[in-house]
């Protein structure tokens, strides 16, 4: 087996329990017996392992996550009622689930209000019920049916808990060279901004080559993506991204 150590936890190192150990365990839980709570904690930590990698694209560090499920297995356990002859795990996955969601949206970069994180929540559960349904993912105007909710609320809280992306954000071209999510913008409100007019980047720029000028030129006066600029100067979008960093940090060593 491949050993996952998160939180200081070699997960190949935890034990399993049988369905008989687990039935023991949980009673004596119910009676206050923290040993036996700290035992099937510890033993069902590989549960919350595996429901917290369903998250680990999103930019948290995997051990909030892990230990963020840790405390969802505590609520799961603290809740769970063994007179309704349903297994651990099927009642743990969701509070588990809905445990880093909770952290996830609450600390989100962007403050949404309570109502909106409600329909969004409600919306995530539903998009989920109806992907094992329709074996796909569904559209918000299904999702939107689902909830009996207007199409408008729905799209405007998942797009309210969505996490926002750096214009820093690296990408990627087909020949492996690195942008930036930011070189694929079109910038239409600042094409008239003057500070290229300041003295010190004058002088910078007037060391530059004609085809620097002209992409930057055509970057920061014109607000031309480098998609753009590289049809209209007739060399590789990659070549455009090189020779524009070329050119500001030249700039940036006459200003700073």
């Amino acid at each position: 087996m491949k050993k996952v150590v998160i939180c200081g936890i070699n997960t190949a190192t935890l034990p399993k329990l049988s369905n008989a150990e687990i039935d023991e365990l949980m009673q004596k839980i119910k009676t206050g017996d923290q040993k036996a709570k700290q035992k099937f904690i510890y033993a069902n930590m590989r549960l919350v392992l595996s429901v917290a990698q369903r998250f680990l694209h999103k930019k948290y560090d995997a051990d909030d996550l892990f230990q963020v499920g840790c405390v969802g297995l505590i609520k799961a356990i603290d809740n769970f009622d063994v007179s309704l002859g349903v297994k651990f795990s099927t009642y743990a996955v969701p509070m588990i689930m809905g445990e880093i969601r909770r952290f996830l949206r609450d600390n989100n970069a962007v403050r949404v209000s309570r109502s909106l994180r409600d329909i969004a929540y409600r919306a995530l559960q539903s998009r989920e019920k109806l992907s094992a349904t329709l074996e796909r993912d569904p559209t918000v105007d299904e999702i939107a049916k689902d909830l009996d909710c207007p199409y408008m609320d729905v799209a405007c809280a998942l797009d309210a808990i969505s996490e926002p992306m750096s214009l820093s954000e690296p990408i990627f071209t087909d020949d492996q060279d690195e942008m930036e999510l930011g070189d694929h913008i079109t910038d239409e409100f600042n094409i008239d901004e003057k500070y290229l007019n300041n003295v010190s980047i004058k002088d910078a720029i007037a060391t530059l080559s004609p085809r620097e000028k002209r992409i930057l030129l055509l970057r920061y006066y014109v607000g031309k993506t480098q998609v753009e600029v590289s049809q209209e100067v007739g060399i590789s979008q990659a070549q455009v991204s090189r020779l524009e960093k070329s050119a500001l940090n030249v700039v940036k060593k006459f200003v700073s």
